[in-house]
């Protein structure tokens, strides 16, 4: 009768050898695992449409290119390389995404960015993402105030979501909406905000600054 072979866990050491417990086994791949280097994803939004196909510098390998529309949220993995494309993925197909035709959303909260991702899109207004505000978004702003440009992660209803009794200061929008904040943020956590010409309060929870370039 043959016998069956008994396979052990030991451990080690210089100056012993014993058999692994069930913790130590843990322990390692607890410690394994803290290791290993997962790439860190960043968000990107499309501001105009892309088609490879007809719109690639880069005939040869056009098929490598991904294709997007404006508002397609794109998930990169790394920096742009020395011809000014990054590798990303969205909607299910992977490829090279032009630099230019694209801008970060910077959001650091790894929930968020979930709840990013599975939207797929972001309402995408042209002027928001210009470099530079419009002029209707900065009047009769003095010149001392500091204005920065952020995006929307949620929808805002101050009827139903505000923590205030007294909402009618509040401004909604809608995901994805560029809102101008000019000023600081007041004690309870709102800006003062400008949505293409409306004005009124925003709470900064529900927004995520957005760089000029």
């Amino acid at each position: 009768m043959e016998a069956e072979a008994l396979e052990l866990d030991v451990l080690i050491y210089p100056d012993e050898v014993r058999l692994a417990t069930p913790e130590d086994l843990r322990e390692w791949e607890l410690e394994t695992a803290s290791q290993v280097s997962i790439p860190t994803v960043r968000l990107f939004v499309a501001l105009y449409p892309y088609n490879p196909a007809a719109m690639s510098p880069n005939r040869d390998t056009a098929a490598e290119e991904l294709p997007f529309v404006p508002g397609q949220i794109i998930k990169v993995f790394a920096d742009k390389d020395a011809d000014g494309f990054y590798h990303g993925e969205s909607g299910g197909l992977t490829g090279y995404v032009p630099s230019n035709m694209v801008a970060e959303v910077p959001v650091d909260d790894d929930y968020l960015k979930h709840i990013l991702m599975q939207q797929g899109f972001i309402p995408v207004d042209r002027t928001g993402m210009s470099l530079t505000p419009e002029v209707s978004d900065v009047t009769s702003v003095p010149e001392d105030t500091v204005v920065r440009r952020m995006v929307a992660l949620f929808d805002y209803d101050p009827w139903e979501s505000s923590p205030n009794v007294d909402s009618e200061a509040e401004m909604g929008f809608r995901a994805g909406d560029i809102i101008y904040v000019l000023g600081e943020m007041d004690q309870d956590g709102f800006y003062n905000g400008d949505l293409k010409g409306r004005r009124g309060l925003v709470p900064s929870n529900f927004l995520q600054p957005l760089p000029w370039d």
